[in-house]
């Protein structure tokens, strides 16, 4: 075993979008989430690597265009990169081939800063195939720092960056390119001559960062009023920028030429159609149609396969395990809960998956830009965008994703609306649901139950905008905001490494459900195999009848309130225990009626088509699975999400009115959804 001789941390940092995310997957053999567009990663990730007998932890910082900050992933770039440079050896720099210019401003930006900087040019092969040639060797000159080459899509380079960081080839600039203003350097030097600071640059830009740092925490005692009005205008900020960008123009003359007369690529063609006005959102609309109608075509063979597994071994135990409790904790609880959880997994690792290549491709960066001219009207700008996608695998993240966005207005109202979109967690509600209650039949070639669940998703989407519209004339805001992005170009989509982050994420649903969902398996068992005493001499009664059980007394008690929404008892207890969770719902049912021993020896969603209520009439009829299809769709039925919401806005009151506005309008569409559909 080699043995470990020191360690060291160093700071992956980069514009969006330029592969930081790719390269510190590689370096540390993580399955961090990547993606073609901004705030993918909106707060530090760190991993691990050994090479050579050293350590190195590796921190992913989000992507950032300045050291001044806009949003608060932003934010969290820059307090790091300041705060904690005493603490890590030096940055690793990525900067895009084909988007130079921009990258070098930020690059010149931390170079000044004092810290020790090793620059990674990254996917040079595709500013080749548009002609663009660079002189890595005139860079490293102009720049005064070593250059390096990588592809990581294609995992080349990795090793050389691997030897450069365990060599520390890592450069600090003795002096600074960006000359203080005249109005600023009495304040500056100041302030160099009370601290102990010595970097000029430094000064200035914490001076000049209002939304960071506190106004220069460390020495905000050293300065008096008159000296706070002194402080770096936003002008200034720009003067710095331009003066910038004209030292960047004649770098990037110097290293870069171009052929000419070079033909137009697939991307140019591409995005003719792509981000057209009327074609964009049509070609958009086919994609999500393909993705569900295979949610159910491609999953409906490997999910008999695991109902029928669960059967087999709740039967296995049932007949194995000595007869009493623990054997219809376990064979009639816990497996048949976890079960009906664990079969909808092919159709959420077949969303996933059609999404990681969506985003691998480049094309979810259309997206955002085709829908920022649709979200505008909303309060919503481009941005919003990715969290509502992304919501379509989890709220959580999604809410953190907001981040990225700059307006205060727009990063609420989008925290606010994003549960509404129709994550994984609803998936197993809606299968189970459509499969229930929606024909298997065919309209040009395309399933209902593919039009339906596409119609969900819809639905979540306009349910969306609809309580943005609104929130937009309840909050104030008078800043305005704009959409600046780069779409990058089109790529191959990774199958392989898209195929295993799908599993990682479809493995991490079932068992974070799974151990919800066992937790509760065992409480509904509980109140099912208990029932009040039947003589005296005994405390309660035990191995009761489902419908005598305490269970069914709660349910029962609560279905006054449910039944107007056409649901019975076991439904009232699928809705209350999904609160925590929604995918609990289809785990509860499961459970219930695996429990209820008076139904045939059957797969558990062939017991809940034929249950019939004492009239005759199905319980799962069409009426009611749209009732709990509408009311799954507007619900707030999430513990966690609630908790990070709270954790972003940090207002009790917004989340409260979330919580109730959420679930009281989900109560009252699926009420006059029922009424209208009896």
């Amino acid at each position: 075993m080699q043995k470990i001789l020191n360690n060291k941390q160093i700071l992956l940092v980069g514009n969006p979008n330029v592969g930081k995310s790719t390269v510190f997957n590689l370096l540390c053999n993580k399955n961090q989430k990547t993606g073609n567009y901004a705030g993918v990663t909106v707060a530090s990730h760190s991993g691990k690597y050994e090479y050579k007998g050293e350590e190195v932890e590796v921190i992913d910082l989000p992507g950032s265009y300045s050291v001044y900050p806009t949003s608060e992933d932003e934010a969290i770039f820059s307090k790091f990169l300041v705060e904690e440079q005493q603490n890590y050896s030096g940055v690793v720099y990525l900067l895009e081939a084909l988007s130079m210019k921009r990258g070098l401003l930020l690059f010149q930006q931390i170079q000044d800063l004092g810290i020790p900087v090793l620059l990674v040019v990254n996917q040079i092969d595709q500013a080749e195939r548009r002609g663009i040639n660079i002189n890595l060797e005139e860079l490293s000159k102009e720049l005064n720092v070593q250059v390096l080459r990588t592809n990581a899509k294609q995992n080349l380079g990795i090793d050389e960056l691997r030897e450069a960081i365990f060599r520390n080839n890592f450069t600090k600039s003795e002096t600074v390119s960006f000359e203080i203003p005249l109005e600023q350097k009495g304040l500056v030097f100041k302030i160099l001559a009370e601290t102990k600071e010595s970097n000029q640059y430094k000064v200035w830009t914490l001076l000049a960062s209002d939304t960071y740092l506190g106004k220069l925490e460390s020495v905000n005692d050293q300065i008096n009023q008159d000296e706070i009005k002194c402080l770096v205008p936003k002008r200034l900020q720009t003067q710095e920028t331009i003066r910038r960008y004209q030292n960047i123009d004649k770098i990037i003359t110097k290293v870069l030429s171009k052929k000419a007369n070079f033909k137009e690529l697939l991307t140019e063609k591409l995005d003719k159609i792509l981000v057209h006005q009327f074609w964009g959102y049509v070609v958009f609309a086919m994609i999500l149609l393909l993705i569900f109608q295979s949610v159910f075509f491609l999953a409906e063979y490997p999910m008999n396969w695991i109902s029928d597994a669960f059967f087999w071994l709740s039967s296995f135990t049932a007949e194995h395990l000595p007869q009493g409790p623990i054997n219809s904790l376990i064979s009639n609880g816990i497996i048949p809960g976890i079960g009906g959880i664990a079969m909808f997994a092919p159709q959420i690792g077949i969303l996933l998956y059609f999404l990681y290549l969506l985003e691998d491709s480049g094309y979810m960066a259309r997206v955002i830009f085709l829908m920022d001219r649709f979200l505008k009207p909303f309060g919503l700008n481009g941005k919003s965008i990715v969290p509502l996608v992304s919501g379509t695998a989890c709220a959580i993240p999604a809410v953190m994703s907001t981040r990225n966005i700059e307006n205060v207005k727009e990063r609420l109202i989008t925290i606010l609306v994003t549960p509404f979109m129709t994550c994984s967690a609803r998936l197993p509600v809606y299968s189970i649901i459509i499969s229930l209650v929606i024909p298997d039949q065919y309209f040009l070639g395309i399933s209902y139950k593919a039009l339906v669940l596409m119609g969900m998703y819809f639905l979540g989407f306009f349910a969306a905008l609809s309580a943005a519209l609104l929130l937009k004339t309840v909050i104030r805001n008078k800043t305005k905001s704009f959409l600046v992005m780069d779409l990058p170009s089109y790529k191959m989509p990774l199958f392989g490494y898209d195929f295993k982050l799908m599993l990682g994420k479809v493995w991490d649903f079932i068992t974070g459900a799974g151990k919800i969902i066992f937790f509760f398996s065992i409480i509904i068992w509980a109140f099912s195999y208990l029932g009040p005493k039947q003589n005296e001499n005994d405390m309660v009664a035990t191995d009761v009848k489902l419908e005598h059980s305490y269970l069914a007394k709660a349910g029962k008690f609560i279905e006054p309130a449910i039944a107007p929404l056409g649901y019975d008892w076991k439904m009232g207890v699928g809705v209350l225990t999904s609160f925590v969770a929604r995918e609990v719902f289809v785990g509860t049912l499961s459970t219930l009626y695996s429990l209820d021993e008076e139904a045939p020896e059957e797969r558990i969603i062939d017991k809940m088509r034929n249950d019939t209520k004492p009239n005759g009439e199905k319980v799962f009829s069409f009426a009611t699975g749209i009732s709990i299809l509408i009311f799954y769709a507007f619900a707030m039925q999430c513990a966690s999400t609630l908790a990070v919401v709270y954790r972003e806005t940090k207002s009790l009151k917004w989340t409260l009115i979330q919580l109730f506005g959420m679930s009281g309008f989900a109560y009252l569409a699926s009420f006059i959804t029922y009424q209208l559909l009896k």
